[in-house]
């Protein structure tokens, strides 16, 4: 291929790219106005659930957690569409396995999504929040919960801990790819989780409570994630045996029969 023809191929690909990054964009842009609108029963909703009187110390308080919940609803309605796209632009390069495989993936992708949002809201989220209260009670400190200060902390929890949650989908992919395998990860999972102590000290409070609360799902997640390589790579090992099996066979038949007409 000449270098022109390169060229050609990358200002295709740019184009292509940029046509896909405006799809979303449009789509992430009207899905904020649809969050934007929506956005005052789920505070209320939140409000009713949390069951704490919130305080506002800011003018712009109210507006900030009017664009923290569009952004996040935005987010999830783009999801979706983030991902196939990214599935189409990427699949020309794909062999035709490996893009069915990277096509399966998006609706699973999505639902661990809401999956991590979910546990990062209804289980990780009033951890730290119960701890919190019970270590300012500890000092004789009255609780006034500010209504930004507490979604804006809220939303550094879930929001990580959910795109943490794609973890699997990733590894499932990566696997399939032939570029992970169960006997690697097993090899890397004291970095591995030396990593996630880092992650986990990045996205909580400062204190061992927190970070141990966010520290747990995530050694969790990459468990799951080393037993889901394991499946796959061992249906991948059976499918090459059958392979194998065939490929060979039909040759060693062929060899006979050669040798069948030469005597």
């Amino acid at each position: 291929m000449s270098t022109q023809d390169r060229e050609m191929r990358l200002v295709e690909h740019l184009g292509e790219l940029r046509r896909r990054l405006i799809w979303i964009a449009v789509i992430f842009v009207i899905a904020f106005i649809v969050g934007f609108s929506y956005a005052q029963p789920i505070v209320h909703y939140f409000q009713k659930d949390a069951g704490i009187q919130w305080h506002v110390f800011g003018i712009a308080d109210g507006l900030r957690v009017y664009m923290q919940f569009s952004f996040v609803i935005a987010l999830v309605i783009t999801l979706p569409f983030i991902l196939y796209h990214l599935w189409r632009f990427i699949s020309p390069g794909l062999r035709p396995h490996e893009r069915r495989a990277a096509g399966v993936f998006i609706a699973p992708a999505f639902l661990l999504f809401l999956a991590g949002l979910a546990v990062g809201y209804y289980l990780v989220f009033p951890m730290i929040i119960t701890f919190m209260i019970k270590f300012s009670g500890s000092l004789g400190a009255e609780e006034t919960f500010g209504l930004a200060q507490y979604f804006g902390f809220m939303f550094n929890i879930i929001i990580p801990l959910a795109l943490l949650f794609e973890l699997p989908i990733i590894v499932m992919f990566l696997t399939r790819l032939r570029i992970l395998n169960p006997m690697r990860m097993q090899k890397m999972r004291g970095y591995s989780y030396l990593a996630l102590v880092i992650v986990a000290s990045l996205i909580s409070p400062p204190d061992f409570v927190s970070h141990l609360s966010v520290f747990l799902p995530l050694v969790i997640l990459y468990e799951i994630s080393v037993l889901i390589s394991r499946v796959i790579y061992r249906k991948q090992l059976k499918e090459d045996a059958e392979w194998e099996k065939e490929f060979y066979g039909d040759k060693k038949e062929e060899d006979a029969v050669l040798r069948i007409e030469r005597e």
